[in-house]
């Protein structure tokens, strides 16, 4: 089976692009899953219920966050209700939502989860090594492939926790830094890894947010408020191909540009 992960999705032009460009990349690749990383989908904080159902609605499978998924304070609720969309698996036990689910593909089942690294980022989360070690222990036999979405600063945190579960699992995607990295490979014992898939938003930014906002930020010091970049947008991804065992035998990145756009400012 083949399965797409989309990097983190920004705003307005990364969902645009994502509902542009996903009819093209069924067609190409026939995923059996399509998993997205959204947290960045309003106004790149966080996302809220109406753009969950957005973008479920354009045939995402399973919707990943990270750490700014308590931005918009309406989520909470639909997290109760709403087991495709996955806050961290490794916030405390108390915050609302789920932090994995099991679908069901005409490929057979799959396992989705995501985790918050520590290096660099808000000190709230578990150890995500021994939470998905404490979780792998405990899933049915029957979860199918596991994909794991590593949401974390930190390339070399990325790598070691892909390092740890290989073997354990099919897919470790890092995502939050919204920059490709090209070293995607399929480690020793079958677990496809990539330490950033990349961002799916607007192209001419710094990593999703208007330049000029930034610019200011970095001459001045001074609060800003980063807003999200617009124009012609890019979908990053990766397609996985896992055989019958669960692991892969293959990762390609994908990159495809949309070009539909208005430059009239659209909502976030």
């Amino acid at each position: 089976m083949q399965v797409l992960f989309i990097g983190d999705i920004v705003g307005a032009p990364g969902r645009r692009a994502v509902r542009t460009l996903l009819p093209l990349l069924r067609q190409r690749y026939a995923p059996a899953l399509i998993v997205a990383n959204a947290e960045n989908a309003a106004g790149g904080q966080g996302i809220t219920p109406a753009l969950c159902d957005e973008l479920l609605g354009y045939g995402v499978d399973v919707l990943t966050l990270g750490d700014h998924v308590w931005d918009q304070k309406d989520l909470a609720p639909r997290l109760r209700t709403e087991p495709r969309v996955l806050r961290p698996i490794n916030l405390p036990p108390d915050c609302p939502g789920r932090g994995w689910i099991t679908c069901t593909t005409p490929m057979g089942p799959v396992t989705v989860t995501c985790a918050l690294g520590r290096v660099f980022m808000p000190p709230i989360a578990d150890c995500p090594f021994r939470t998905l070690d404490r979780w792998l222990s405990e899933l049915p036999s029957d979860h199918g492939p596991v994909l794991v979405d590593i949401h974390a600063e930190a390339t070399s945190e990325k790598a070691a926790l892909a390092w740890y579960l290989d073997g354990r699992v099919a897919l470790v995607a890092g995502t939050h830094t919204h920059v490709a990295t090209a070293d995607e490979r399929v480690l020793p014992r079958g677990t496809a890894f990539i330490s950033d898939v990349g961002m799916t938003g607007p192209v001419n930014s710094v990593i999703g947010r208007d330049v000029e906002s930034i610019l200011g930020k970095f001459l001045t010091g001074m609060p800003v408020r980063f807003k999200v970049a617009r124009g012609p947008a890019q979908l990053s991804a990766v397609v996985v191909e896992i055989n019958g065992s669960g692991r892969a035998d293959r990762i390609v990145r994908v990159a495809e540009a949309c070009t539909d756009f208005d430059e009239v400012a659209e909502p976030s």
